[in-house]
């Protein structure tokens, strides 16, 4: 009741015509960024942050949230009108989404999608409130030897999960990022490591400028690569605004257990919404009635795969705010806006900020309201959005990328960094290396170098620590057997001996009888 009161009173707090405003304008940005293909959420959010420093402390997170949660709805729009997802979250959409428009029935499918988005960012925003509070108080028994293996588990493990590619690209991709973190001044004694004699490095890579040029040059640099996607013909479609309330009501398990899901994929550092959504929709196809129709346009898988990816939005808030480690990459963005507006992430955050995760939860609702009224109301004016074309676009998003590292602090040397990033981005992605790791790495270097030293200072030069305490033997246990299990030969042998057991198993009950 405490946890309802407290949420209750932050929304009050935002019913405010200039909260709502903002509400409205970030969120429909959201949405626009979300439905273009190649403006990621990503983008969107990191973007955006340059350009909140003169707001409050409060209005800022609003105005990044709703755009969060905005972009990642977005990504539908496209995904099923074109075939081509607007943000990687909406890869699972498209398999169901763009067949259903195919057959003439686009509307439906966005009406589905917007009902999904909201109903599975509804789901994480209670288990946000229910599971942040417990989980900052748990954190407040972590020491450095914790932080250590947390930021290593992070690491490897959106390297496992990280979409098509093979988990030894997606760990290279994250020591990459770690050993970007360790130019600079390092944390505790301001000892100044490789910075090639260049005194701009001193400080360190800025997080904005690399996550910049990682997910906005080099994704204009893959846009203008990729061919045009065909929009389906609108004049032969159906564009009902509203879902139809017996498919909500047959689908009532598929959607509650894709929001649970989706919430608990986006707890886990660095995985992301692709993930939520695959996961929920594989789920969905495991349980359904109706599984030979997933890929052919399933109303069920589509569902199943906007509500998975919308509900990792909150997941991923659940340790950024807790833990100060990202649940995803706009979750990385946002930890970055809650430094520069004064906030501090973290165990401490129910001790120094206690209403904070009530505030932002109550963020959260009001941009769910915000993008079911807007992908209701607004089907067709998103159709003439997906018409823009990218010789167009795309050299507006790149003077954004421009102008964006610069106003950090209006340092040339940041835009350098940003395409720099960019490029050496667009060189992976051509070769498949997923982009999560190299950012998270860049993230949690600091926490792994800091915590790495401070708790060798701690037990004089001793690793034992790093492995007798509770915690941290978990953790340690559970990267080993997420890097062993990733060894295809491991994997194969175990299939085999499963296989065989199980064909053993009916064998062995017959000699018995």
């Amino acid at each position: 009741m405490q946890a309802l009161h407290s949420l209750a009173e932050a929304v009050l707090n935002l019913l405010t015509p200039l909260s709502l405003f903002h509400v409205a304008w970030a969120t429909l940005l959201g949405i626009f960024v979300g439905s273009l293909p190649g403006l990621t959420a990503t983008m969107g959010v990191a973007l955006l942050t340059t350009l909140t420093y003169t707001l409050d402390r409060d209005t800022a997170i609003l105005v990044l949230i709703c755009m969060y949660v905005g972009a990642i709805y977005g990504g539908s729009r496209s995904a099923i009108l074109l075939n081509i997802p607007g943000t990687p979250a909406s890869a699972a959409t498209s398999l169901d989404g763009y067949p259903l428009a195919l057959r003439g029935e686009a509307g439906n499918a966005m009406a589905l999608a917007t009902a999904g988005s909201a109903m599975g960012t509804l789901v994480g925003i209670v288990l946000l409130v229910l599971l942040a509070p417990p989980l900052a108080d748990v954190a407040l028994s972590f020491g450095s030897f914790e932080f250590f293996w947390l930021a290593v588990f992070g690491i490897v493990i959106s390297g496992q999960l990280t979409g098509g590619a093979s988990p030894l690209k997606g760990y290279i991709a994250g020591l990459l990022g770690l050993m970007v973190a360790m130019i600079g001044s390092e944390g505790i004694h301001a000892h100044v490591r490789f910075n090639l004699g260049i005194d701009d490095l001193n400080g360190g890579i800025a997080l904005i400028p690399a996550m910049v040029g990682a997910f906005g040059f080099a994704e204009v640099l893959t846009v203008m690569y990729r061919p045009d996607g065909v929009l389906v013909d609108a004049r032969s479609s159906s564009f009902r605004a509203l879902p139809r309330l017996i498919d909500l009501w047959r689908y009532k398990i598929t959607i509650v257990r894709s929001g649970i899901i989706g919430t608990l994929v986006g707890i886990i550092p660095g995985v992301g919404e692709d993930i939520g959504a695959w996961a929920s929709y594989a789920a969905a196809k495991r349980f359904s009635s109706e599984r030979d129709q997933f890929g052919k346009g399933s109303t069920e898988g589509l569902t199943a795969a906007e509500t998975g990816n919308s509900a990792v939005v909150p997941g991923a808030l659940i340790p950024a705010l807790t833990l100060a480690v990202p649940g995803s990459a706009p979750a990385a963005v946002l930890i970055a806006a809650l430094f520069i507006h004064g906030v501090r992430p973290g165990p401490m955050i129910m001790i120094e900020q206690p209403d904070f995760i009530y505030s932002v939860a109550a963020m959260l609702l009001l941009a769910t309201i915000a993008i079911a009224i807007f992908g209701l109301s607004l089907t067709r004016v998103f159709i003439k959005i997906l018409k823009v074309p990218r010789e167009l676009l795309m050299p507006v998003v790149f003077t954004l990328c421009v102008i964006g590292p610069y106003a950090l602090t209006q340092r040339l040397f940041d835009v350098w960094v940003m395409l720099v990033f960019g490029l050496v981005a667009f060189v992976l992605r051509r070769m498949n290396y997923p982009m999560a790791p190299l950012v998270l790495g860049i993230i949690l270097g600091d926490l792994l170098d800091k915590s790495l030293r401070r708790g060798l200072t701690l037990s004089n030069g001793d690793l034992a620590p790093f492995f007798t305490r509770p915690i941290s033997l978990g953790f340690a246990v559970i990267i080993f057997l997420t890097i062993i299990m990733s060894i295809p030969w491991v994997r194969s042998t175990l299939a085999r001996l499963i296989g065989r057991t199980r064909t053993a198993a009916p064998a062995l009950k017959g000699d018995n009888s």
